[in-house]
């Protein structure tokens, strides 16, 4: 259950990244190696800042709607004896 909401509050920041055209995972993966909390990616200026300073406002509808999909998944899981699911792709790189 745990892995799901960690894997679901990555979501929003890939596909914002993805949607900039910029791979995903890099900026997730460089925005945990930050110890500042408030630091967040630019989609727009394509530069790691600080999202209060720069004016950037986190949208909660999607942060809110990302954690109640995971919540979902993560009890029908716990309730279900059996589930089936796609195993992970390797990279290839």
């Amino acid at each position: 259950g745990v892995q799901i909401i960690q894997h679901a509050l990555k979501i929003p920041v890939k596909t914002i990244a993805a949607n900039a055209g910029v791979e995903g995972a890099v900026v997730v993966g460089k925005l945990f190696d930050q110890a500042d909390e408030q630091l967040g990616y630019n989609a727009q200026t394509d530069q790691y800042v600080n999202m209060i300073d720069a004016g950037i406002i986190d949208p909660t509808k999607v942060v809110r709607t990302a954690l109640v999909d995971a919540a979902s998944i993560a009890s029908l899981m716990t309730t279900t004896e059996a589930m089936i699911c796609d195993l992970p792709k390797k990279d290839e790189g």
